[in-house]
């Protein structure tokens, strides 16, 4: 996808590097559709530079920052020295980041989607979450609710999520507790059973979720979280000990919650 607009001063651009000159260094914009900068000498890198060939070359793919625009002469000033190592591969793993988004909206939507469509979706994902990667990866982890409160058809939203959850790499991280589980009555193993069926949630956790509770040595029990992020994982951690306290603790029973594995030993 390229814009049609303007960037705007202070903005990172990618551009490709087009015509050498000895006063400076035309870039096209890779990310605006026909949109032009120049990067003058003094902006291609600090101290004296005796050769502009020697710091650029035609075709290298570069970030610019952008310093003025000038819409009514159809001008850009760029500068090549004011970007720093950090933000130049931070910018280029975005710009590469939309080129995979950009396809994948054709995935979604086809390659003969009209221009209106494609305009009106990209806007949406754009105007919600700042880029269409960052709209495809929330559709990949949060499904259809992350998507809620845009004005897309349900038909355009099960597209994106269908689309994203098959293409989008989630990034996962993963959480442990222990929990002990015990109760005095005759019938304490029903019990525990039931408070462990109510720490899974009885099949409601969430879809991009994977909680997983196993038997580890009595009367111990393991609480692993897989969730797209920490505070995923470690609400969802939270919840699913106070399912099972709020179980057990109702049938007269006791729960009591640790991050790392107690032993026999430990206990004594």
């Amino acid at each position: 996808m390229k814009y049609t607009g303007w960037p705007e001063p202070g903005d990172l651009v990618v551009g490709r590097i087009d015509e050498i000159e000895d006063f400076g260094v035309f870039v096209d914009l890779l990310e605006y559709t026909d949109r032009r900068g120049l990067v003058h000498i003094s902006e291609v890198t600090s101290g004296w530079i005796k050769n502009i060939r020697d710091h650029v070359s035609p075709g290298e793919t570069a970030v610019c920052k952008v310093l003025e625009v000038d819409k009514d002469a159809q001008q850009i000033d760029l500068s090549l020295k004011d970007v720093n190592d950090h933000q130049q591969s931070e910018k280029i793993q975005e710009w590469k980041n939309e080129q995979k988004a950009d396809k994948w909206m054709t995935l979604a939507f086809g390659e003969d989607v009209a221009d209106e469509q494609y305009g009106t979706v990209a806007n949406e994902l754009l105007g919600s979450f700042g880029t269409l990667y960052d709209g495809f990866e929330e559709a990949a982890i949060h499904g259809t609710e992350s998507l809620e409160h845009t004005e897309l058809t349900d038909d355009e939203i099960d597209a994106i999520v269908d689309t994203a959850r098959a293409n989008v790499s989630v990034p996962f991280v993963t959480v442990t507790g222990y929990i002990h589980l015990e109760s005095p009555n005759p019938n304490g193993v029903d019990d525990i059973q039931a408070a462990l069926k109510s720490a899974t949630g009885n099949g409601e956790v969430a879809d991009e979720i994977d909680l997983d509770v196993t038997y580890v040595g009595a009367p111990e029990y393991r609480i692993k979280v897989k969730a797209p992020s920490y505070k995923l994982a470690e609400d969802e951690l939270t919840e699913t000990v106070d399912r099972a306290r709020e179980a057990i603790e109702s049938r007269g029973g006791t729960a009591e919650f640790h991050r790392e594995r107690q032993t026999e030993a430990d206990n004594n």
